[in-house]
């Protein structure tokens, strides 16, 4: 199949916004590795690339199962490209405070604790299970994503005031119908 025709046939999905009740639920695990979650996968990074992001979880394009899609290269090392299907993280260690954002929570940014390192087991698409290790974005990414799978946004890790203080400012351009 040549680019165009796979271009033609892989899907871009909306991301879907906060306060879509799909962000706050827990996905479902996924128990058959077929042609169609390959080609959700696929999709998936076509939607992350096209929302200008590093990671996606299924939940975020309205599709409650245990998948996330990470490039923390964006693009520029495809052996980079990373596919977590039933993530879990079997381990954790420090602690780092960065920045983050959320294309579920566009041009929302705030400061968010997270581990320094984690080690992370999950399937690839195929169903074979694999470790990984993950610091600084990677690891940071990684906890976001798997958050996501949990029904967990990262405004959730914020403090009650910070948390407030989104919230508010997302009911103001709710109104203004630019949310």
């Amino acid at each position: 199949m040549n680019e165009v025709s796979k271009k033609q046939v892989s899907k871009v999905h909306e991301v879907v916004k906060y306060p879509d009740p799909v962000l706050a639920k827990p996905g479902e695990t996924v128990t058959v590795f077929d042609a169609a979650l390959k080609q959700l996968v696929d999709e998936m990074f076509e939607s992350m690339y096209v929302a200008q992001g590093i990671g996606l979880a299924a939940p975020q394009i309205n599709v409650s199962q245990r998948i996330t899609v990470i490039d923390v290269s964006f693009k520029k090392n495809p052996k980079e490209k990373l596919v977590l299907i039933n993530p879990e993280i079997i381990d954790r260690k420090g602690k780092q405070v960065e920045e983050e954002g959320c294309l579920s929570l566009p041009d929302i940014r705030e400061k968010v604790s997270r581990a320094e390192w984690v080690k992370v087991r999950a399937q690839d698409v195929n169903g074979k299970t694999f470790e990984i290790e993950g610091t600084e974005l990677l690891g940071r990414c990684m906890q976001h994503e798997i958050d996501h799978l949990d029904g967990i946004l990262f405004i959730d890790r914020l403090s009650r005031l910070k948390r407030d203080l989104v919230l508010r400012r997302i009911k103001k351009l709710q109104k203004l119908g630019e949310w």
